[in-house]
């Protein structure tokens, strides 16, 4: 990778992992001692994460981490729910065994990584490229895109949430073995109905972790 996509990629992970408190300024001197990287790459960086939301800039106080809110959480999740859902279909009605076995694969990849519990960002890694594969047969580069950029967006309430009120009572397992089972029978509705419920579970936590002090006025 380059110097720009490596800070890109370090400040990012950070981001999501709540390693910078929401609202805090980014300051290149900070970032350049903490990375070990000069300015140029760190500023290509920041206004590629300002580009996805994740980094806001103003005129004469630079960048700061975007601020959380429960309001853009609710955004993000409506919006997410429903490129999902039409993601999901079209891949349904169009994959191939190619995109079955990639299923079976990352489900498998992802329950192996989840019974280790010895390294929580190839964790991560793997729960993403799960959700992914359950997408990719849409034959549509932009939908894909969207999962993306609300992927991310919603990761960064979804990660402190977990870590704050662990998984509880919940499989989490279980239920994307449930969605992957669905998706590979081909049944839509099931497949799309548990998809949404996984994400309203794990919503309901984060509600209940930011509280209704979050709310913008």
């Amino acid at each position: 990778m380059t110097l720009a996509e490596k800070a890109y990629t370090s400040l990012r992970q950070d981001i999501l992992r709540g390693a910078f408190a929401s609202g805090s300024p980014l300051r290149l001197a900070d970032l350049g001692e903490r990375y070990g990287m000069g300015f140029s790459p760190l500023r290509e960086a920041l206004n590629r994460l300002q580009a996805e939301r994740l980094v806001t800039s103003e005129s004469l106080r630079g960048f700061r981490v975007a601020p959380l809110s429960l309001a853009e959480f609710e955004d993000a999740l409506a919006t997410r729910l429903m490129i999902e859902g039409q993601a999901l279909r079209l891949s349904i009605a169009k994959g191939g065994d190619d995109w079955a076995a990639g299923i079976v694969s990352s489900l498998y990849a992802l329950r192996l990584q989840a019974e280790r519990k010895d390294d929580l960002a190839e964790l991560e890694s793997r729960h993403h490229a799960f959700h992914r594969a359950l997408l990719t047969a849409c034959a549509s580069p932009w939908l894909l895109e969207f999962f993306e950029r609300l992927y991310m967006a919603t990761e960064r309430y979804r990660l402190p949430a977990l870590g704050a009120a662990g998984r509880g009572n919940r499989d989490i397992m279980a239920e994307h073995s449930a969605i992957a089972d669905a998706v590979l029978a081909r049944d839509a509705a099931a497949a799309e109905a548990l998809l949404a419920d996984h994400y309203l579970r794990t919503a309901g936590m984060i509600r209940a972790q930011m509280g209704p002090q979050k709310l913008p006025a």
